[in-house]
């Protein structure tokens, strides 16, 4: 099984091309409608693929957390993923995708992978309000493969949000507020749980914002505003003073995001920021060379807040 995922390093070439792996899997045919969905997790967020060690039970968890597990001497939390999607199955969840994101670790029970797909994130597309009425928000896009199946991406930010203490009140607390009304972030998210992390960070600062579910929307949404800036004889900068952005999204992923702002002069003034779960150095990197200004990764409101906060005041105050 390890096979499956063995070419992992050569897979962050993909990366700014607007391209992307997904490990499709299965969580078992669902006894109350006979269907037997596919879903996908991206590859970069999958350390590795195992069958199902002993797992030890744990008090206190979140019913769909079924207890821990060690790998390697580190205790990692298990997620069903069939329990926590609502799927109701007899069939037993032999195999476990480890994944890490967010500088977190955890085990996701699926009852098969099936394999590794390449595609296009233009291939990829928002939901249907039905499906995401239908999955609780679960969901953050879809495509359909040759052979007509659907395949669902999870979002893993919500899985975590709700399984760990991640989003925690308290770590908004310690948050200061910028005083300066006049700024105005933009952001692009795909994660309704990551854009409602964020609009609670840009509230606990006191910044305006708005906000778009990828960065197909973001870079229309952009690309009206800089042509308002331009017919009003005002710079862009006037109307956006950060743009901050997720790596994963339907359509147009981040890089290209970045890419086009940064090879736009009307944006010249305006840093972007990439905001996401893929925090490793590979991707750090790919984000600079794309010219990326920062990189923060999720989730952490009190470095996003920092970093938004030096950036911001930058914008406000430039040193000449």
């Amino acid at each position: 099984m390890s096979e499956l995922l063995k070419n992992i390093d050569a897979r962050t070439k993909l990366a700014g091309t607007n391209k992307l792996e997904i490990l499709l899997f299965s969580l078992g045919t669902d006894t109350r409608t006979g269907r037997r969905e596919t879903f996908g997790i991206n590859v970069f967020k999958v350390r590795e693929v195992m069958r199902t060690p002993p797992i030890t039970a744990a008090p206190e968890m979140p019913a769909s957390v079924v207890g821990m597990v060690s790998l390697r001497g580190v205790l990692v939390p298990v997620v069903d993923l069939a329990r926590y999607a609502g799927v109701e199955c007899e069939v037993a969840r032999g195999i476990m995708i480890v994944t890490e994101y967010a500088g977190h670790t955890q085990g996701f029970l699926v009852e098969a992978v099936d394999t590794i797909l390449r595609l296009d994130w233009s291939q990829m597309r928002v939901p249907p309000a039905m499906l995401l009425a239908e999955m609780g928000g679960l969901v953050t896009a879809v495509t359909e493969l040759a052979d007509g199946r659907l395949v669902m991406m999870m979002d893993v930010e919500k899985i975590l949000s709700e399984t760990t203490s991640y989003d925690d009140e308290i770590v908004y607390r310690n948050i200061k507020p910028l005083e300066h009304p006049e700024l105005t972030v933009f952001f692009a998210d795909d994660s309704s749980v990551a854009r409602r992390q964020i609009e609670r960070t840009l509230q606990a600062m006191g910044v305006k914002y708005v906000a778009t579910i990828n960065g197909r929307e973001a870079w229309d949404e952009l690309e009206k505003m800089a042509a308002y800036a331009t017919s009003s004889g005002q710079q862009v900068a006037d109307l956006v003073s950060l743009v901050l952005t997720d790596i994963e999204m339907p359509e147009m992923d981040g890089y290209i995001l970045t890419k086009k702002i940064k090879s736009d002069p009307r944006f010249a003034d305006v840093p972007v920021i990439m905001h996401s779960s893929l925090s490793g150095m590979s991707n750090q990197q790919l984000g600079k060379s794309v010219g990326v200004d920062e990189y923060v990764p999720k989730f952490e409101p009190q470095r996003l807040s920092e970093t938004l906060t030096r950036r911001l005041l930058n914008v406000a105050h430039p040193v000449v």
